[in-house]
């Protein structure tokens, strides 16, 4: 499972002495702990919601950085990028454009959807197919786009 590679990764980065990776490692799996035993009672998550958990991680570091950067606090924007590449390691590799789009126009045409009242299970389903590998408002804005003939 990958919290256990993230825990065997740890360990590694800790004997090696590499701060960064020991902070941002252990920092996703204080989050991983969390939402195991969130709502009312423990469970295991699944490699896909590890995943989503670490997007959702990197995400915040990504923003951070640009908060940092209009602060002119370069330093600091340096370290939160860093921190998002080492949590990049376990994300699977964001689309391309040119992915994103012929993803988007296959499940659009399989699915039926061609109408803006179609954007809801348009989303729906493009989503579930692009399972956090590109940002959600591309995805929005070219499903839109896609639906409104524009």
């Amino acid at each position: 499972m990958l919290a256990d590679q993230i825990q065997t990764d740890l360990t590694t980065a800790m004997k090696a002495r590499d701060e960064l990776t020991t902070t941002v490692l252990r920092s996703a799996l204080a989050a991983v702990k969390e939402a195991r035993v969130s709502g009312s009672e423990a469970h295991d998550l699944s490699d896909d919601d590890v995943v989503a958990l670490l997007g959702k991680e990197a995400k915040k570091r990504e923003e951070a950085a640009a908060a940092y950067d209009d602060a002119g606090r370069d330093e600091q924007a340096a370290r939160e990028r860093a921190e998002a590449e080492v949590l990049a390691r376990y994300l699977p590799a964001p689309l391309t454009d040119d992915e994103l789009a012929a993803l988007v126009d296959r499940v659009l045409a399989d699915g039926g959807f061609s109408t803006p009242k179609d954007m809801g299970p348009a989303m729906k389903a493009t989503q579930a197919e692009v399972a956090g590998r590109a940002d959600g408002k591309a995805v929005s804005a070219l499903v839109k786009a896609r639906l409104t003939g524009s």
